[in-house]
């Protein structure tokens, strides 16, 4: 027989679930809806633009012909940076997950944690007055020894390379730099969590650490390795303010140790206070095209997260 206490107390319960229920469905439909109105909003701001002149767009070739070359800029700053920044955080993040002694860990942890919160014009500025004046006789040798080849190309008019060193290479580098604590961060916490029965039987079974990390930890950590990749591209591919610092713009050229080449966000950040009537709604547009980009790279992400989710702790 069931008590009053009892009773009132599973009715207290099941109300909690109601309103909990509810809140999280509105929170998922609030951010949809968000989502939502950003999208529009772009695409009506931005539609003036498809419709204009292309003799009155920046360069006067059309839309597709101005944004073009910032989208190769784009992706070609976050490729560098993942070449980069991939290889170095899935070290750290297994070093301090399996290798550290547990103290070291610990700090090192906390210090990563610490270089992502670093808000991103320190990172610019840290290129610009660093980075940038360092790297001047790498690209110098880069384009004497290794000119032939297109990406380190020197300058024609003058024969060698960057004198200032900021150049898309440069701004590469510092958002490798940037995006490394956020991928190492997640890596480390998806390491920790690996069963330690598939630690454990693999080295029972005469596994050495590193064999027992790549048959036990690394394809178990898959799938959330490529959300932290993801999530550190959207970083890269959004990033304002050190790009902005750093690189200096110009036209879309193969060369990455000298001047040129431009980024969407860098382009919109340094143009949009003084952009007035179709000027500012070709900066709108360029931002729906980074908008259908970063949009795109998480439904791929999601994809391959999809394909690799089978193999998990619960199973």
């Amino acid at each position: 027989m069931t008590t009053p206490a009892l009773t009132k107390s599973s009715s207290a319960d099941r109300a909690g679930d109601k309103i909990f229920s509810t809140a999280t469905l509105v929170a998922g439909c609030l951010i949809l809806a968000v989502l939502f109105l950003v999208a529009v909003f772009l695409i009506v701001q931005a539609f003036p633009t498809f419709l204009a002149d292309p003799a009155d767009l920046t360069g006067g070739e059309g839309f597709f012909g101005y944004v073009l070359p910032l989208v190769v800029g784009t992706l070609i700053a976050a490729v560098i940076a993942l070449v980069i920044a991939t290889p170095i955080s899935i070290g750290v993040a297994l070093f301090i997950s399996h290798f550290a002694p547990r103290r070291l860990a610990q700090g090192l942890g906390y210090l990563v944690d610490l270089l992502a919160a670093i808000p991103s014009v320190v990172y610019g500025a840290w290129g610009v007055a660093f980075l940038a004046p360092q790297l001047t006789g790498v690209y110098q040798w880069l384009a004497k020894y290794l000119g032939w080849i297109p990406i380190f190309a020197p300058d024609p008019h003058t024969g060698v390379a960057s004198n200032t060193g900021r150049t898309l290479l440069t701004v590469g580098i510092v958002l490798a730099v940037m995006v490394i604590p956020i991928i190492t961060s997640l890596c480390r916490e998806i390491f920790l969590q690996t069963p330690k029965l598939h630690e454990e039987a693999a080295l029972a079974l005469g596994a050495t650490r590193w064999e027992m990390i790549r048959v036990a930890v690394l394809p178990f950590g898959r799938p959330g390795i490529i959300s932290a990749i993801m999530l550190g591209l959207g970083r890269a591919l959004g990033e304002t303010m050190a790009v902005a610092l750093v690189l200096s713009a110009g036209p879309l050229i193969a060369s990455l140790v000298i001047t040129g080449n431009q980024t969407i966000a860098a382009e919109i950040a340094l143009n949009f206070p003084e952009a007035f009537g179709t000027r500012l709604s070709e900066l709108i547009a360029a931002g729906l095209v980074l908008f259908v980009i970063t949009l795109a790279v998480n439904m791929i992400a999601r994809w391959i997260i999809s394909r690799h989710k089978e193999f998990s702790g619960a199973n």
